[in-house]
Formats: C-alpha cells, sequence, structure tokens
C-alpha cells in the first residue's frame, strides 16, 4: 500500500485534501451510515429518551405540558439542540436520523484526523476498525452528548496537534462547541492539548518520561481527590476487560469474537512491523505520544470511578469506566496508525468489522422486532395515558433496551418514568405534581428496575413488561396504587 502524502495528514492542508479525496470521502461517509438507515429505528439505548424529551420541549414550547420547563443549560446539550432544531424544520423522526447520522460522521473523520494528525499519514488501512469503534459501545447507549464531545475533541486535537498560528483558532472554537456537548470531552481534550503541546516541545526522552511521570500524577492525585470529596463507586468489572477493544462487546457473548480477534490483531500488527523496522530511525519517535496517551488513558481507566454521586437533584454521572474506553479505543487507533500501512492490515481490520457488523445488523433488528410490539400495544391505550415501563438487557447483553417505550410514547403517550427531567442534568426539568413524569431522580431509577410503589396520585398509569422467559415478548397491563410496577414481570435471569 503507498504511503500516504504528509500534508494529507497534518490538517495543514484541509482544503487541498478535501479537494483531492472528496469524492473517496463522500464515498466512505456514505458507506458509514448504513447502521443508521438499515432498520426502521436506531436501537441506541439513551436515544429514544433523547428524541422523546424533544418532543416534550415541543409542548412545553407550546404551553401543551403545565409543571415542565426548561433549563438555561449550557452544557450536556448539544445533542438535544440539534433533535430540536432539526425537529423544528423537518420532525422529530426525520431530525433522529439528521441528528445521529451527522454526530456518527463527526466521529469516525474525527479519529480519523487525530490518528493523521498523529502520524503524519491518513490511516486510509484503518477504515474499517475505526467504523466498529465509532459503532462501538458508546454509540449503542445512546450517550450522544459526550460521543459528540468526543468526535469534537478528537478535531480540535488534531488541529491544535499540527495547525499553525491562526488555524488554532478552529481549535478553540471546536473545542468550545465540545464544552456545549459534554464537559467529559472538553476535560480530556484539555489534557491531551497539555500533554502534546508539552511534549511536542520537550522531545528528548527524559523529558517525555518526566511530563509522562507527573501526568501519571495528577490522575492518582484526581482519583484521591473524588475519593475523599464525593460519594464515587468503582467501576464494575476488573481493568484488564477495558483495553478499548470492549468497545465492541455489545449484545451478548459473540461479541468477543470480534473483540478478541482485534485485540490479536493489534498485537500481531505491532510486533511485526517493530520487528520489520527495528533498525529504522525514528521508529520510537513515531510511537511515542500516541503510547504514552494510551497508557494515561488506561491508568485512567484503572483509577478513576465507576460513578460519582452528586448532592440531589442533581442525578449520578455513571458509567466513567466504559465511557473512557472510547478514548482507549481512539489512542490504540493512533498507535496502530503508527505502523507501516499494509494491505493486510486493511484486510484484518475489514474481516473484524464485517464479523462485527453483521452481529450488530440482527441483534438491533431484534431491538425493532420489541420497539414495534410496544407501539401496538400503547396504540391501544386511549390518548396521552402515562405509562411505565421495565425492560431489563437480554442475557449476556451490556445495552439497555428500555427507552424504546419513551420513542414509542411519542405523540401517543406519556413515558412517566423517563429519568431525564429529575436527574436535572438535561434541559427539560419538571416540577413536583406535574402530570406527565416523575420529578425524582432515583424513583424513576426504581421504576426502571421495576421496584417502584405505585402511588395513588400516580393512576391511571399503565406498565410495559417482559412476558416471556426469552425477553422479547412485550405485555401491557394497567396498575393499581401500593403494588410494584413491575410485579409480573418475567426476566431470563429471574
Amino acid at each position: 500500500m503507498p504511503r500516504q502524502s504528509p500534508e494529507a495528514a497534518t490538517g495543514l492542508d484541509c482544503a487541498g485534501f478535501l479537494r483531492r479525496h472528496w469524492l473517496k470521502l463522500s464515498g466512505i461517509s456514505a458507506l458509514v451510515l448504513i447502521p443508521c438507515f438499515w432498520h426502521r429505528e436506531i436501537i441506541s439505548a439513551d436515544l429514544g429518551s433523547h428524541l422523546y424529551n424533544a418532543w416534550l420541549a415541543q409542548l412545553i414550547r407550546h404551553g401543551q405540558a403545565p409543571g415542565l420547563w426548561i433549563a438555561p443549560q449550557k452544557t450536556n446539550v448539544l445533542f438535544d439542540l440539534l433533535l430540536s432544531g432539526f425537529g423544528s424544520v423537518f420532525g422529530l423522526r426525520a431530525a433522529e436520523r439528521i441528528a445521529v447520522s451527522l454526530a456518527v460522521l463527526i466521529f469516525f473523520w474525527g479519529i480519523f484526523a487525530l490518528v493523521s494528525a498523529a502520524t503524519r499519514r491518513a490511516p486510509w488501512f484503518l477504515l474499517p476498525g475505526i467504523a466498529a469503534v465509532t459503532y462501538g459501545w458508546t454509540f449503542h447507549m445512546g450517550f450522544f452528548n459526550f460521543y459528540l464531545s468526543l468526535g469534537l475533541a478528537f478535531f480540535s486535537l488534531a488541529i491544535f496537534w499540527r495547525g499553525r498560528g491562526w488555524e488554532r483558532l478552529a481549535a478553540v472554537a471546536i473545542a468550545l462547541l465540545a464544552v456545549v456537548a459534554h464537559p467529559l470531552g472538553f476535560i480530556w481534550l484539555a489534557g491531551a492539548v497539555a500533554y502534546v503541546g508539552i511534549a511536542e516541545i520537550a522531545r528528548h526522552r527524559r523529558y517525555q518520561l518526566l511530563l509522562f511521570a507527573a501526568a501519571a500524577a495528577s490522575v492518582f492525585a484526581v482519583h484521591s481527590y473524588l475519593w475523599r470529596h464525593y460519594n464515587v463507586y468503582a467501576g464494575s468489572k476488573p481493568f484488564a476487560p477495558y483495553n478499548g477493544a470492549d468497545q465492541l462487546d455489545l449484545f451478548g457473548p459473540r461479541y468477543h469474537i470480534p473483540e478478541l480477534a482485534l485485540i490479536a490483531f493489534a498485537i500481531v500488527s505491532l510486533a511485526v512491523d517493530i520487528i520489520n523496522r527495528r533498525h529504522e530511525r525514528g521508529l520510537w519517535t513515531s510511537y511515542a505520544i500516541p503510547l504514552q496517551l494510551y497508557i494515561l488513558a488506561e491508568l485512567s481507566v484503572a483509577l478513576l470511578p465507576g460513578g460519582v454521586h452528586f448532592p440531589p437533584p442533581t442525578a449520578t454521572v455513571a458509567l466513567l469506566t466504559e465511557r473512557l474506553t472510547s478514548v482507549s479505543a481512539v489512542l490504540a487507533c493512533c498507535l496502530l496508525g503508527a505502523m507501516r500501512p499494509s494491505k493486510w492490515h486493511l484486510a484484518g481490520t475489514a474481516a473484524i468489522a464485517a464479523v462485527f457488523f453483521s452481529f450488530v445488523y440482527q441483534d438491533t433488528a431484534v431491538g425493532n422486532r420489541m420497539e414495534e410490539q410496544v407501539v401496538r400495544l400503547v396504540s391501544k391505550l386511549p390518548p396521552n395515558q402515562r405509562v411505565m415501563a421495565t425492560i431489563l438487557p437480554l442475557p449476556g447483553s451490556r445495552i439497555q433496551l428500555q427507552h424504546i417505550v419513551d420513542r414509542a410514547c411519542i405523540g401517543r403517550c406519556f413515558s412517566y418514568g423517563n429519568y431525564e427531567p429529575g436527574s436535572a442534568i438535561f434541559h427539560v426539568r419538571a416540577l413536583p405534581g406535574n402530570p406527565y413524569v416523575l420529578d425524582d431522580y432515583d424513583l424513576a431509577v426504581q421504576m426502571e428496575q421495576g421496584e417502584y410503589e405505585v402511588q395513588p396520585e400516580d393512576l391511571p398509569v399503565y406498565q410495559v413488561y417482559q412476558c416471556s422467559l426469552s425477553g422479547t415478548d412485550l405485555c401491557i397491563r394497567s396498575l393499581e396504587a401500593g403494588e410494584e410496577n413491575d410485579r409480573l414481570g418475567v426476566h431470563p435471569d429471574d
């Protein structure tokens, strides 16, 4: 495979790169977006909740939802603003496709730009692997504000790394957008920019070791501070599985096949490249900064908490360990991008991606069929009824399906247990006593787990629940005061 021209990768000639490769870039973008259109619904856990709350925001603006209000929020809101903005023009269902497609392209090409900046080479040979990471755990959990924040952070870091003078103003502007999307992406960006900036100046190995030691000490200091000042909990699993490849572990045990294949591919291809180029001058320089950043990301995965409990009414910031592995996966791509490209690299990543996406297609089809059931069930209710739901993940799955009820309720019913208004971290908020949604985040969590005790003031209210051991068959019934909402639920793990 021929070497790529340096200017195509540095970000110093973006306009020229786009002119030369616009047809290829357009075709690749179209291919990358296929999973956003291959089923009727995009199965991505929190996406249904985002879309549902965009609908609530429309009702609020038209004065049709007394007791709900929109907070003037400055962060964790960019994806929701996109949904609302596109929704006002094209309708919510089209807005969902547009906003998700835009987020996917930002994340995918953000990785491409960062790998190019880190290695001074456009990583065409890694595109299938980058696509798989793009549709990994973070995408399928529907954390789209965080997802957008990371994609923008990758672009910003790439421009800062290889840009000159005024070009870095674009990096600042993109960084500001990353703040609007989610604070975690911006925090990582700030640390990465500082590290890369110092590392590029202090190129001597001794100085870089000192820099790495200082950064590692900072991670330990953050660990100590969080454990001393906040109520935190550790990650739910040992550190070892969280190396970035876990982003491919989604709906069940069979996803270990592409996950382990990706790990094996990375180890073998890096070993072959290092052995073949062991006498090449500057070999370790090309690997140095990506390797340091990757190790620091993994150190953060090991030391930072799995979640942080803030004082009420703000919800817990959860699943930090899993979120951080999105960064690990991208930095691993930077490491692989430092290899001398070969056709077998492209073949290997393409084979892994083919297996991964075939599994995703099949499992998201199951999610679509379950959502179709919910639509049929709630369509039989009188208009504007309150609906609760407890839909636990299918056996072995890391992806939630709870919020298919939220999307099914748009224009039909009110998802009474939707967690966003009560969490106080999204722009739609709820006043106590409103008739549309629980205003207490902890109660919303109890409802999702099926442990909420129905109150007289909740009535009338209905429950969507799993009613067979397969976990894919759904039923609905009216609830009575005093009972647990998922009393009749049947779950595979019971």
